[in-house]
């Protein structure tokens, strides 16, 4: 910042009286020794390079990337879009294979081929880029105590007599984060036939009944994840900002850093279906064997897929909701690398950063919320090649995030696994043909990327 503008006038004056032979030329020197210091304080900021070697990538072996999700696209995987970043470099950006395929199921008469700037329906990965990053910078701005009771930010969550498992009036943050809370995965709010009495397609009925979902075992017990905890914690959020989920994340987290792709709902913020990769087929019916009130029928294209956030949740939900494209997420997983920020903006702090993506006494393979490479279990989705340090998430339409802070390395992977026919709904109503493939199920991707580093040859 300039002197002259940090001075008062009496300031300067009172200086020229006291050191007549301070000259223009001194204070200009210290001018510029102020803005190399506020320069010096800035985050780094992606830059591609111009050969992946830039890096420390061997350009050859990447092909091996290409050429693995080509091959397979051309075999029917419906499409995908990677970014990898390095040492605050872009050092690959593609994408492949086809935004839409079909129209219910119906082939189109021309595929629409996939981009780098298509949108994708983030699933899961929203509980790591809206709710954490969310609950991080709170935290680091001493807004929020992970260590507090739920019931301090929500005081209706509370136990009953009726409960079969209690637990709630002392359940704190950090259990919800850490997915040891009680909840079971999936008590599918929007269906009456499963959740009966909490049956909710209306946003602030669906909230109030989260508070009143029964635990189904002794929190801190085990670890199960559940989209429960992750709808719980958006609650949390929205209580003490005073704003929906959505409105503060976008404004508070995505604006600052540049960010106009990463939206919830965005069909009602300016996007058009044709900007998105579409997903199921038939709606949410599972090429017709599932059925509840109001169930969409046809393709999903820029709507979220998930059903608690679509018909419960309005859109908007700590769990899902988000929709992204590779370029906005390589950003995001540069803020973890960055150590909380971007450019000139401080989302949060590297102590809170190391503090949510430790690993849980319990399981290593969980930290807050990241899913962490904690033991072997976890290799189908980090790699064998990934260290220790290595953290992310994945979403169940087909998207995974890698941050490796070892090396410095962030890898984004989007796919619409999902935009493709069940196998046998009746058998498996959650088996889609885009889940056999390799590029689905990410590892083989991941892997090819860890071993395209100059130093595995």
């Amino acid at each position: 910042m300039n002197i002259w503008t940090r001075c008062t006038l009496s300031s300067i004056l009172a200086l020229s009286l006291l050191a007549p032979s301070v000259s223009f030329a001194n204070e200009h020197s210290k001018h510029e020794a102020d803005v190399s210091k506020e320069t010096a304080s800035q985050y780094p900021i992606l830059k591609k390079v111009n050969k992946p070697e830039e890096a420390g990538f061997s350009s050859e072996k990447l092909e091996k990337v290409d050429q693995l999700i080509e091959m397979e696209v051309a075999a029917g995987f419906p499409g995908a879009a990677l970014i990898v970043i390095k040492d605050g470099k872009i050092v690959k950006n593609e994408s492949y294979g086809y935004k839409q395929k079909f129209n219910e199921h119906t082939p189109l008469k021309k595929f629409q081929k996939m981009g780098n700037e298509t949108l994708f329906d983030l699933a899961s990965n929203t509980k790591m880029y809206a709710t954490n990053f969310a609950i991080q910078k709170l935290a680091s701005e001493g807004k929020l105590n992970i260590q507090a009771r739920v019931q301090q930010y929500i005081p209706e969550f509370k136990d009953t007599e009726e409960d079969v498992f209690k637990g709630k009036d002392n359940l704190r943050v950090i259990d919800v984060l850490h997915h040891t809370a009680g909840f079971r995965p999936d008590p599918q709010y929007h269906n009456p036939k499963v959740s009966k009495e909490l049956y909710s397609q209306e946003r602030d009925k669906t909230i109030e009944f989260i508070s009143k979902t029964p635990l189904t075992y002794v929190p801190g017990t085990q670890n199960v994840y559940s989209d429960v905890d992750y709808m719980l914690l958006g609650a949390i959020v929205e209580e003490i900002t005073g704003q929906q989920l959505d409105v503060y994340v976008e404004n508070e987290l995505y604006k600052p850093l540049g960010l106009k792709n990463t939206k919830f709902n965005p069909l009602r913020k300016g996007f058009k279906p044709r900007d998105f990769a579409a997903t199921e087929l038939l709606g949410n019916t599972r090429d017709g064997v599932i059925d509840f009130p109001n169930i969409r029928t046809y393709t999903l294209q820029g709507e979220v897929h998930d059903e608690k956030a679509f018909y419960s949740m309005g859109g908007v939900s700590g769990h899902a909701g988000l929709f992204s494209n590779t370029k906005d997420m390589a950003v995001l997983l540069q803020v973890m690398l960055n150590g909380g920020g971007y450019g000139k903006h401080t989302l949060f702090d590297q102590k809170t950063i190391d503090e949510f993506v430790a690993p849980s006494e319990m399981n290593p393979t969980y930290g807050l919320g990241w899913r962490r490479n904690g033991d072997a279990s976890m290799e189908w989705m980090f790699s064998p090649h990934a260290s220790d340090s290595a953290y992310g998430h994945t979403g169940w339409t087909g998207t995974v995030t890698i941050i490796d802070p070892e090396i410095d390395l962030g890898i984004v992977l989007l796919t619409n696994k999902k935009h493709s026919p069940l196998v046998n709904p009746v058998a498996n109503s959650n088996q889609f043909f885009g889940d056999l493939f390799k590029t689905g199920s990410y590892g083989s991707v991941v892997t090819a990327i860890y071993e395209a580093l100059e130093t595995n040859e």
